[in-house]
């Protein structure tokens, strides 16, 4: 015979309802069909209470080690307490002392993912800067891709779960699902898409330019006045199917070059107020950690979203860009908070 489960929470705190009601152990197993010994076994522990913690000195740390821990906090962000301070020899501190310490002069975060940024980048992002710091960035097209998956990104299922009650469950998948991926624009206060990109097709030279004819260009470029399209400037990032001689040549053709065609630093998501629109779109599809169970759901999921993302909220992205400029500046092309 297979052993039983244990007390579940809720039958826990059933017992102790039925003990506050004056019901006996016999009539609480009867009433939670469960055998009479783990009820009284559970009576019982939890009469016993737990034992009596023994306080135990603990070390003294001075001012100068204080120091010590805080430089070696700045020179090692993603170590452990422990590694911390054997890096400053001060031994025989418990791990409680050690966090309670670092939390009096850091905080936890995850790191940062970005593209590292090396002498070269940080010269190309200051010569962009000065370029285009006296645009007008109303009349700016910002265009850029991004995937979307079924679960979302890891870490975001999380929330504060009540005592006594269970996580949600949430569907587990051996190859991930796959994912959708999504190509929009953003000019003043006007969303251009989002457009989806065919299942299953890679984006090379040729196909970023089929795609762009049959989405951005036959659905909204060719729409505008004459006016619009000669002092619009396009912006795309330096993917390898953006930045070829295919597909720069093909942009020409379509009267998209030179002055028109903004050249972009490498190394830049921070610049392009669109991937902040994207943010906003991952949080609103992902609430509560959310999930979905296929690829269709998913994109409807983001053109909802996008609907949702008003005029005002577009125009505070591309209204940004003066700031971001002078931010690059002052921080000689240093990365920016976006």
């Amino acid at each position: 015979m297979g052993q039983k489960k244990d007390l579940t929470g809720s039958e826990k705190s059933k017992i102790v309802r039925y003990l506050a009601e004056g019901c006996s152990s016999l009539k609480i197993a009867k009433l939670l069909k469960r055998d009479h010994r783990t009820i009284k076994r559970f009576i019982q522990n939890s009469q016993q209470g737990r034992k009596k913690r023994v306080e135990k000195p603990r070390r003294k740390i001075t001012a100068h080690e204080l120091r010590k821990v805080k430089r070696a906090a700045a020179k090692m962000p993603l170590a452990t307490s422990l590694a911390i301070f054997q890096r400053c020899n001060i031994t025989g501190v418990p791990k409680s002392t050690r966090c309670a310490i670092l939390r009096d002069m850091a905080k936890v975060r995850k790191a940062e993912r970005r593209p590292p940024l090396n002498k070269t980048h940080k010269l190309k992002r200051q010569d962009w800067a000065k370029k285009y710091l006296k645009t007008d960035f109303s009349k700016v097209l910002w265009t850029d891709d991004m995937r979307v998956s079924l679960d979302g990104p890891d870490g975001w299922a999380r929330g504060w779960i009540g005592k006594g009650q269970r996580a949600p469950v949430r569907l587990r998948r051996q190859q991930g699902g796959g994912g959708v991926l999504v190509w929009a624009g953003i000019i003043k206060d006007e969303l251009v898409g989002p457009f989806r990109v065919e299942d299953r097709v890679k984006l090379n030279s040729q196909s970023y330019c089929q795609f762009l004819e049959d989405t951005f260009f036959k659905q909204w470029y060719r729409k505008k006045s004459a006016s619009f399209k000669k002092n619009m400037i396009f912006m795309q990032d330096n993917a390898p199917s953006h930045a070829s001689k295919y597909s720069t040549a093909w942009l020409a053709r379509k009267g998209i070059k030179e002055e028109k065609l903004m050249t972009w630093p490498p190394c830049s998501p921070d610049l392009n107020p669109i991937e902040n629109l994207w943010s906003i779109i991952k949080c609103e599809i992902y609430k509560e950690g959310k999930q979905y169970t296929s690829l269709n759901s998913v994109w409807e999921a983001v053109v909802a979203a996008a609907r949702n993302v008003d005029g005002e909220q577009i125009k505070t992205l591309t209204g940004s860009m003066d700031g971001r400029l002078l931010s690059v500046l002052a921080k000689k092309g240093g990365y920016i908070g976006r």
